[in-house]
Protein backbone atom coordinates (compact mmCIF):
# COMPACT_ATOMS: atom_id res chain seq x y z
CA UNK A 1 0.00 0.00 0.00
CA UNK A 2 2.98 2.48 0.48
CA UNK A 3 3.43 3.12 -3.26
CA UNK A 4 0.12 4.03 -3.88
CA UNK A 5 0.11 6.50 -0.77
CA UNK A 6 3.18 7.70 -2.41
CA UNK A 7 0.83 8.12 -5.36
CA UNK A 8 -1.84 9.65 -3.96
CA UNK A 9 0.42 12.16 -2.37
CA UNK A 10 2.50 13.25 -5.62
CA UNK A 11 -1.16 13.61 -7.26
CA UNK A 12 -2.07 16.03 -4.83
CA UNK A 13 1.01 17.85 -5.56
CA UNK A 14 0.68 17.66 -9.30
CA UNK A 15 -3.19 18.80 -9.05
CA UNK A 16 -2.38 21.55 -7.13
CA UNK A 17 -0.25 22.67 -9.26
CA UNK A 18 -2.42 22.72 -11.87
CA UNK A 19 -4.83 24.67 -10.28
CA UNK A 20 -7.22 21.76 -9.42
CA UNK A 21 -8.20 21.91 -6.30
CA UNK A 22 -11.33 19.75 -6.19
CA UNK A 23 -8.80 17.01 -6.88
CA UNK A 24 -6.34 17.94 -4.17
CA UNK A 25 -9.91 18.03 -1.80
CA UNK A 26 -11.00 14.50 -3.41
CA UNK A 27 -7.72 13.44 -2.48
CA UNK A 28 -8.52 14.17 1.60
CA UNK A 29 -10.05 12.43 4.24
CA UNK A 30 -13.29 14.03 5.37
CA UNK A 31 -11.48 14.99 8.73
CA UNK A 32 -8.19 15.33 7.32
CA UNK A 33 -6.12 17.48 10.00
CA UNK A 34 -3.68 20.13 8.47
CA UNK A 35 -1.05 21.84 10.23
CA UNK A 36 0.71 24.94 9.18
CA UNK A 37 4.39 25.36 10.29
CA UNK A 38 5.02 26.91 13.82
CA UNK A 39 4.99 30.85 13.14
CA UNK A 40 3.87 30.64 9.35
CA UNK A 41 1.08 33.15 8.54
CA UNK A 42 -1.64 30.63 8.53
CA UNK A 43 -0.88 28.91 11.57
CA UNK A 44 -3.47 30.77 13.20
CA UNK A 45 -5.99 28.15 12.33
CA UNK A 46 -4.32 25.04 13.59
CA UNK A 47 -5.07 22.63 13.40
CA UNK A 48 -7.63 22.98 9.73
CA UNK A 49 -10.34 19.80 10.41
CA UNK A 50 -12.04 18.78 7.49
CA UNK A 51 -11.12 20.16 3.53
CA UNK A 52 -13.61 23.01 3.59
CA UNK A 53 -10.95 24.33 6.50
CA UNK A 54 -8.46 23.78 4.73
CA UNK A 55 -9.52 25.21 1.83
CA UNK A 56 -10.61 28.69 3.70
CA UNK A 57 -8.14 28.82 5.69
CA UNK A 58 -4.88 28.09 4.08
CA UNK A 59 -5.69 27.90 -0.04
CA UNK A 60 -8.38 30.64 -0.03
CA UNK A 61 -5.54 32.95 1.53
CA UNK A 62 -2.81 31.64 -0.66
CA UNK A 63 -4.79 32.67 -3.24
CA UNK A 64 -5.70 35.57 -2.40
CA UNK A 65 -2.93 37.01 -0.68
CA UNK A 66 0.38 35.43 -2.85
CA UNK A 67 0.84 37.08 -6.55
CA UNK A 68 2.17 33.36 -7.00
CA UNK A 69 2.56 30.59 -4.72
CA UNK A 70 4.47 27.19 -6.30
CA UNK A 71 6.00 24.01 -4.51
CA UNK A 72 9.00 22.64 -6.23
CA UNK A 73 8.93 18.87 -5.22
CA UNK A 74 12.73 16.84 -4.91
CA UNK A 75 12.05 13.60 -3.11
CA UNK A 76 8.77 11.62 -2.30
CA UNK A 77 9.99 9.29 0.87
CA UNK A 78 8.12 6.34 1.17
CA UNK A 79 7.13 5.59 5.30
CA UNK A 80 4.52 3.29 4.82
CA UNK A 81 1.00 4.93 5.63
CA UNK A 82 3.81 8.08 6.20
CA UNK A 83 5.12 9.94 2.92
CA UNK A 84 7.37 12.83 3.21
CA UNK A 85 7.77 15.26 0.75
CA UNK A 86 11.07 17.77 0.43
CA UNK A 87 11.31 19.91 -2.13
CA UNK A 88 11.43 23.96 -2.53
CA UNK A 89 8.48 26.76 -2.10
CA UNK A 90 8.72 29.51 -4.37
CA UNK A 91 6.41 32.89 -3.69
CA UNK A 92 5.94 36.54 -3.78
CA UNK A 93 3.46 38.34 -1.50
CA UNK A 94 0.76 40.81 -3.19
CA UNK A 95 0.64 43.69 -1.06
CA UNK A 96 4.88 43.93 -0.38
CA UNK A 97 6.25 42.35 -3.35
CA UNK A 98 7.90 40.12 -0.94
CA UNK A 99 9.61 37.22 -2.13
CA UNK A 100 10.35 33.40 -0.78
CA UNK A 101 12.67 30.51 -2.16
CA UNK A 102 12.26 28.15 1.10
CA UNK A 103 12.85 24.71 1.86
CA UNK A 104 9.72 22.71 3.42
CA UNK A 105 9.43 19.27 4.70
CA UNK A 106 5.80 17.98 4.75
CA UNK A 107 4.44 14.84 6.14
CA UNK A 108 1.93 13.29 4.95
CA UNK A 109 -0.01 10.68 6.72
CA UNK A 110 -2.66 8.33 4.91
CA UNK A 111 -5.70 6.19 5.98
CA UNK A 112 -7.19 3.90 3.65
CA UNK A 113 -6.17 5.86 0.45
CA UNK A 114 -6.95 8.97 1.67
CA UNK A 115 -4.65 11.85 3.31
CA UNK A 116 -5.47 11.99 7.05
CA UNK A 117 -2.78 14.16 8.08
CA UNK A 118 -0.47 16.89 6.68
CA UNK A 119 1.87 18.75 8.72
CA UNK A 120 4.20 21.62 6.92
CA UNK A 121 8.09 22.36 7.94
CA UNK A 122 9.49 25.60 6.44
CA UNK A 123 11.37 28.89 6.66
CA UNK A 124 8.84 30.51 8.46
CA UNK A 125 11.27 33.93 9.05
CA UNK A 126 11.48 33.99 5.43
CA UNK A 127 8.03 33.80 4.69
CA UNK A 128 7.34 36.62 7.61
CA UNK A 129 10.02 38.81 5.79
CA UNK A 130 8.45 38.66 2.58
CA UNK A 131 4.90 39.79 3.82
CA UNK A 132 6.83 42.37 6.11
CA UNK A 133 8.40 43.44 2.36
CA UNK A 134 11.64 42.91 4.07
Amino acid sequence: MSQQNVDVVRGMYNAFAAGDVPSVVDAMDPQIEWLEAEGFPYADGNPYVGPSAVVAGVFTRLGEEWEYWSLTTDEFLDAGDMVVVLGRCTGKYKQTGGTIDAQFAHVWKLCNGKAAKFQQFTDTAQVAAAVRGE
